[in-house]
């Protein structure tokens, strides 16, 4: 099959590789569609995240859907012909994360396209069946692929326990902070903010159905919050930007008694918090590594309303043409959201 390699930064091309041998528990996806992540981006450029480094020549790609193409011996929930949508991360189901539910802390996770596993910029990936989803018929291949993102803001609306009443700012509206604020309105929130930078991502996510953006370079971020909250400031911050003063300013910006969760990684490890303030103001402060148990409940979500989630898919690319794919997404910040890839054609243009 064909396969999207990575041999050293800023160096990708289509390989010929060999079709994945699909164990007892796995199902054989033919992969329809497949978004480009930071994370894959930041791999293409740097060649590694922290302490992930890429060693050698590795396939990058995990936020995918597709049809099940083969199963194994013991696979009784999935028929050759199903959609579905792919979790890319499988857990040990030993530790004691994984048995308090919290898998995605599991220290053994096989995670795709994090070295040295190979991920699914490829004609077909093999997963094990339980981290499979059916789609239902309303939706679409790309409404799936779009689930792995979706699924860090639903997590972050858990994580930061968002609700009816909750008047909440999206802190960074890229693809994981436009998709939280998705998240949020599907948790009930009463009033959902945007902020950023970049004019295209505030326009983008009011035609996505935010209420209201702010622009944080201009005027004061903390006046516009008191008029666009009748003057009773925002109860929750989603801060996915990873902007060192993004973060250090969530905390003076968010009511009394409010939340903070935390998305984005910044550049540094260290960044100043002023302790006393967060004390005074008795916040709640979360932290977010990924996801867990979110797939179920955000397809269902999805099923039930109108987001309009496809609306970030800014550009379509081939799987020939994955070159092009990785340089608009690390070069076209301004214009670009998500940029989706299809290894089997049909879709791009």
């Amino acid at each position: 099959m064909k396969a999207a390699v990575l041999d050293q930064p800023l160096s990708i091309g289509i390989q010929e590789v060999d079709m994945p041998q699909v164990k007892e528990d796995e199902a054989l996806i033919k992969v329809h569609c497949i978004g480009v992540c930071g994370s894959d981006v930041h791999y293409y450029e740097h060649g590694r995240i922290g302490r992930y480094v890429v060693e050698k020549p590795i396939i990058l790609g995990h936020e995918l859907a597709g049809d099940v193409a083969a199963v194994g011996a013991k696979v009784k929930h999935l028929a050759i012909g199903d959609r579905v949508a792919v979790e890319p991360g499988i857990p040990c189901d030993r530790c004691e994360y994984c048995k308090s539910g919290r898998y995605n802390l599991c220290p053994d996770v096989v995670f795709m396209a994090t070295p040295p596993v190979d991920g699914a910029w490829a004609e077909y990936v093999a997963v094990r069946a339980d981290f499979l989803y059916k789609l239902p018929d309303t939706l679409s291949y790309e409404e799936g692929a779009l689930l792995e993102p979706l699924s860090v803001g639903f997590h972050a609306m858990r994580r930061g326990k968002i609700g009816p009443g909750d008047r909440v700012l999206i802190s960074g509206l890229g693809p994981i902070g436009l998709l939280a604020a998705v998240s949020a309105k599907m948790f009930g929130a009463g009033r959902v903010i945007g902020s950023d930078v970049i004019p295209f991502r505030r326009e983008l996510a009011l035609q996505m159905g935010i209420d209201a953006v702010i622009d944080p370079l201009h005027g004061n971020a903390a006046d516009a919050m008191q008029d666009l909250t009748d003057g009773k400031g925002v109860t929750a911050i989603i801060e996915t930007s990873g902007n060192a003063k993004a973060i250090g300013d969530a905390i003076r910006h968010v009511k009394f008694g409010g939340k903070i969760v935390y998305v984005g990684l910044p550049t540094t490890d260290q960044i100043p918090v002023d302790i006393p303030m967060l004390v005074d103001k008795e916040l709640d402060v979360f932290g977010i590594f990924r996801y867990a148990n979110t797939y179920p409940a955000a397809i269902e979500a999805l099923a039930k309303g109108n987001y309009g989630i496809e609306n970030v898919i800014t550009h379509r690319y081939s799987l020939d043409e994955i070159k092009e794919a990785c340089e608009v997404a690390r070069t076209q910040k301004d214009k670009s959201i998500k940029v989706m890839i299809y290894p089997n054609g049909g879709e791009e243009k």
